[in-house]
Protein backbone atom coordinates (compact mmCIF):
# COMPACT_ATOMS: atom_id res chain seq x y z
CA UNK A 1 0.00 0.00 0.00
CA UNK A 2 1.10 3.48 -1.04
CA UNK A 3 1.67 6.21 1.71
CA UNK A 4 2.23 10.31 1.43
CA UNK A 5 5.99 9.65 0.35
CA UNK A 6 5.72 7.56 -2.06
CA UNK A 7 2.68 9.43 -3.50
CA UNK A 8 4.30 12.69 -3.38
CA UNK A 9 7.25 10.84 -5.02
CA UNK A 10 4.99 9.59 -7.94
CA UNK A 11 3.93 12.89 -8.54
CA UNK A 12 7.46 14.49 -8.59
CA UNK A 13 8.22 11.91 -11.34
CA UNK A 14 5.45 12.86 -13.31
CA UNK A 15 6.45 16.34 -13.10
CA UNK A 16 10.20 15.62 -14.19
CA UNK A 17 11.22 16.47 -17.58
CA UNK A 18 13.93 13.50 -17.30
CA UNK A 19 14.75 10.51 -15.50
CA UNK A 20 15.81 10.95 -11.52
CA UNK A 21 19.06 8.51 -11.31
CA UNK A 22 20.07 8.24 -8.02
CA UNK A 23 23.84 9.09 -7.68
CA UNK A 24 26.64 6.52 -7.68
CA UNK A 25 23.82 3.72 -8.84
CA UNK A 26 21.80 2.52 -11.89
CA UNK A 27 20.80 -0.36 -10.53
CA UNK A 28 16.84 -1.39 -10.46
CA UNK A 29 15.55 -0.95 -7.09
CA UNK A 30 12.43 -2.37 -5.00
CA UNK A 31 9.73 -0.37 -5.55
CA UNK A 32 8.87 -0.38 -1.96
CA UNK A 33 11.76 0.00 0.09
CA UNK A 34 14.38 1.61 -2.41
CA UNK A 35 16.79 -0.77 -1.87
CA UNK A 36 18.48 -3.25 -4.72
CA UNK A 37 16.59 -6.62 -4.63
CA UNK A 38 18.31 -9.15 -2.84
CA UNK A 39 18.74 -6.37 0.00
CA UNK A 40 14.73 -5.83 0.07
CA UNK A 41 13.73 -4.36 3.53
CA UNK A 42 10.28 -5.36 2.78
CA UNK A 43 10.30 -8.22 4.91
CA UNK A 44 11.37 -6.12 7.78
CA UNK A 45 8.59 -3.08 7.64
CA UNK A 46 7.11 -3.14 11.22
CA UNK A 47 3.95 -1.97 12.66
CA UNK A 48 3.44 0.32 15.65
CA UNK A 49 0.66 2.54 16.80
CA UNK A 50 1.20 6.38 17.87
CA UNK A 51 -1.02 9.34 19.14
CA UNK A 52 1.72 11.82 17.13
CA UNK A 53 1.86 12.80 13.02
CA UNK A 54 3.59 14.05 11.08
CA UNK A 55 3.95 16.86 8.55
CA UNK A 56 6.77 16.56 5.98
CA UNK A 57 7.78 19.78 4.03
CA UNK A 58 10.08 18.16 1.41
CA UNK A 59 12.44 20.04 -0.63
CA UNK A 60 12.49 19.49 -4.34
CA UNK A 61 14.19 15.91 -5.25
CA UNK A 62 14.00 15.19 -1.50
CA UNK A 63 10.91 12.38 -2.58
CA UNK A 64 13.51 10.84 -4.82
CA UNK A 65 16.32 10.13 -3.25
CA UNK A 66 16.45 6.29 -2.23
CA UNK A 67 18.53 7.51 1.26
CA UNK A 68 15.59 9.51 2.03
CA UNK A 69 14.55 9.00 5.42
CA UNK A 70 11.30 10.63 5.30
CA UNK A 71 9.88 7.44 3.34
CA UNK A 72 10.51 5.17 6.65
CA UNK A 73 8.33 7.52 8.81
CA UNK A 74 5.85 7.34 6.50
CA UNK A 75 6.15 3.65 6.54
CA UNK A 76 5.87 3.48 10.17
CA UNK A 77 3.96 6.16 11.30
CA UNK A 78 0.01 6.15 10.07
CA UNK A 79 -0.91 9.86 10.43
CA UNK A 80 2.14 10.86 8.17
CA UNK A 81 0.73 13.68 5.66
CA UNK A 82 3.67 14.88 3.02
CA UNK A 83 3.98 17.62 0.93
CA UNK A 84 6.75 19.09 -1.71
CA UNK A 85 7.92 22.78 -0.30
CA UNK A 86 7.26 25.89 -2.26
CA UNK A 87 8.21 29.61 -1.68
CA UNK A 88 4.98 30.77 -3.85
CA UNK A 89 2.70 27.60 -4.54
CA UNK A 90 1.33 26.53 -0.55
CA UNK A 91 -0.61 23.43 -1.09
CA UNK A 92 -3.95 23.90 0.01
CA UNK A 93 -4.27 20.68 1.88
CA UNK A 94 -1.03 21.51 4.01
CA UNK A 95 -2.95 24.82 5.30
CA UNK A 96 -5.79 22.94 5.77
CA UNK A 97 -4.22 20.14 7.77
CA UNK A 98 -2.46 23.06 9.89
CA UNK A 99 -5.98 24.38 10.50
CA UNK A 100 -7.74 21.36 11.53
CA UNK A 101 -8.32 21.87 15.19
CA UNK A 102 -7.62 17.89 16.04
CA UNK A 103 -3.86 18.45 15.92
CA UNK A 104 -1.35 20.30 17.74
CA UNK A 105 1.24 21.75 15.46
CA UNK A 106 5.05 21.91 16.18
CA UNK A 107 7.62 22.98 13.24
CA UNK A 108 11.22 21.25 14.64
CA UNK A 109 13.94 23.45 14.40
CA UNK A 110 16.88 24.51 16.38
CA UNK A 111 15.89 27.49 18.97
CA UNK A 112 19.04 29.10 18.72
CA UNK A 113 17.80 30.69 15.07
CA UNK A 114 14.56 31.58 16.28
CA UNK A 115 12.89 34.41 18.78
CA UNK A 116 12.75 33.11 22.40
CA UNK A 117 9.55 33.80 22.85
CA UNK A 118 8.45 30.75 19.96
CA UNK A 119 10.69 28.40 20.85
CA UNK A 120 9.73 25.33 23.46
CA UNK A 121 11.66 22.21 24.68
CA UNK A 122 8.87 20.15 25.58
CA UNK A 123 5.62 18.60 24.09
CA UNK A 124 2.40 20.09 25.95
CA UNK A 125 -1.04 18.05 26.97
CA UNK A 126 -3.49 19.72 25.08
CA UNK A 127 -7.36 18.14 25.76
CA UNK A 128 -8.64 17.24 22.37
CA UNK A 129 -5.39 17.50 20.43
CA UNK A 130 -2.86 15.21 19.16
CA UNK A 131 0.74 16.33 17.83
CA UNK A 132 1.51 17.41 14.44
CA UNK A 133 5.38 17.55 14.13
CA UNK A 134 6.29 19.66 11.07
CA UNK A 135 9.63 18.54 9.83
CA UNK A 136 11.87 20.24 7.12
CA UNK A 137 12.85 16.95 4.84
CA UNK A 138 15.65 19.13 3.54
CA UNK A 139 19.51 20.15 3.62
CA UNK A 140 20.78 21.87 6.56
CA UNK A 141 21.22 24.84 3.93
CA UNK A 142 17.74 24.21 2.35
CA UNK A 143 15.76 23.67 5.61
CA UNK A 144 16.98 27.03 6.92
CA UNK A 145 15.69 28.72 3.68
CA UNK A 146 12.45 26.89 3.97
CA UNK A 147 12.32 28.36 7.48
CA UNK A 148 12.67 31.55 6.74
CA UNK A 149 10.32 32.00 3.85
CA UNK A 150 7.33 29.94 4.89
CA UNK A 151 5.01 32.82 6.62
CA UNK A 152 2.36 30.29 7.11
CA UNK A 153 4.28 28.62 9.69
CA UNK A 154 5.48 31.29 11.92
CA UNK A 155 2.03 31.01 14.10
CA UNK A 156 3.21 27.88 15.77
CA UNK A 157 5.46 26.87 18.57
CA UNK A 158 8.86 26.10 17.56
CA UNK A 159 10.18 22.80 19.09
CA UNK A 160 14.09 22.28 19.72
CA UNK A 161 15.32 19.09 20.48
CA UNK A 162 17.88 19.63 23.00
CA UNK A 163 19.59 16.08 22.76
CA UNK A 164 23.29 15.19 24.10
CA UNK A 165 23.01 11.68 21.40
CA UNK A 166 25.21 11.89 17.61
CA UNK A 167 23.62 11.37 15.01
CA UNK A 168 24.14 7.68 13.40
CA UNK A 169 22.97 8.42 9.99
CA UNK A 170 25.55 7.01 7.20
CA UNK A 171 24.41 7.55 4.04
CA UNK A 172 24.24 11.34 3.35
CA UNK A 173 26.38 13.42 6.13
CA UNK A 174 26.28 16.71 7.69
CA UNK A 175 29.13 18.10 8.56
CA UNK A 176 27.90 18.33 12.21
CA UNK A 177 27.48 15.43 14.01
CA UNK A 178 24.54 17.38 16.20
CA UNK A 179 22.58 18.00 12.69
CA UNK A 180 20.19 14.99 12.59
CA UNK A 181 18.71 12.98 9.70
CA UNK A 182 15.03 13.38 9.38
CA UNK A 183 14.11 9.72 11.25
CA UNK A 184 16.08 10.62 13.59
CA UNK A 185 14.01 14.09 14.30
CA UNK A 186 10.95 12.10 14.22
CA UNK A 187 11.81 9.43 16.34
CA UNK A 188 13.21 12.22 19.08
CA UNK A 189 9.84 13.53 18.54
CA UNK A 190 7.67 10.91 19.08
CA UNK A 191 10.14 10.04 22.36
CA UNK A 192 8.94 13.78 23.63
CA UNK A 193 5.31 12.88 23.07
CA UNK A 194 5.03 10.23 24.73
CA UNK A 195 5.46 7.82 21.92
CA UNK A 196 8.53 6.02 23.37
CA UNK A 197 7.51 2.23 21.02
CA UNK A 198 7.02 4.13 18.06
CA UNK A 199 10.39 6.02 18.90
CA UNK A 200 12.43 3.00 19.56
CA UNK A 201 11.22 1.07 16.59
CA UNK A 202 11.95 3.86 14.03
CA UNK A 203 15.21 4.52 15.37
CA UNK A 204 15.63 0.28 15.08
CA UNK A 205 14.46 0.82 11.55
CA UNK A 206 16.42 3.47 10.43
CA UNK A 207 19.34 1.38 11.42
CA UNK A 208 18.64 -2.01 9.45
CA UNK A 209 17.39 0.36 6.38
CA UNK A 210 20.98 1.92 6.62
CA UNK A 211 23.01 -1.69 7.11
CA UNK A 212 20.72 -3.15 3.64
CA UNK A 213 21.46 0.16 2.04
CA UNK A 214 25.57 -0.28 2.60
CA UNK A 215 25.20 -3.99 2.57
CA UNK A 216 23.83 -3.27 -1.08
CA UNK A 217 26.19 -0.60 -1.94
CA UNK A 218 29.21 -2.54 -0.99
CA UNK A 219 27.78 -6.14 -1.62
CA UNK A 220 28.37 -6.97 2.42
CA UNK A 221 26.31 -9.47 3.76
CA UNK A 222 23.91 -8.00 6.16
CA UNK A 223 23.63 -9.49 10.10
CA UNK A 224 19.55 -10.53 10.18
CA UNK A 225 20.28 -11.00 13.74
CA UNK A 226 22.23 -7.91 15.25
CA UNK A 227 20.19 -5.46 18.03
CA UNK A 228 18.59 -3.49 15.58
CA UNK A 229 17.06 -6.59 13.51
CA UNK A 230 16.06 -8.32 16.94
CA UNK A 231 14.14 -5.43 18.18
CA UNK A 232 12.35 -5.18 15.18
CA UNK A 233 11.15 -8.94 14.83
CA UNK A 234 8.15 -7.99 17.69
CA UNK A 235 6.90 -5.26 15.57
CA UNK A 236 6.46 -7.78 12.40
Amino acid sequence: MSHAVSRLRDRRLAQSTKPFIARGSRAPRCNQCRVIPDYCLCAWKPSVAATSAMCLLMYDTEPLKPTNTGWLIADIIEDTHAFGWSRIDVDEQLLALLDDPQWQPYIVFPGEFVAPERVVSQVASVEGKRPLFILLDATWTEARKMFRKSPYLERFPVLSLESEQLSRYRLRRSKRDDHFCTAEVAALCLELAGDTQASGVLDAYLDVFTAHYLGAKFQNPVDRDDASHTHLKAFL
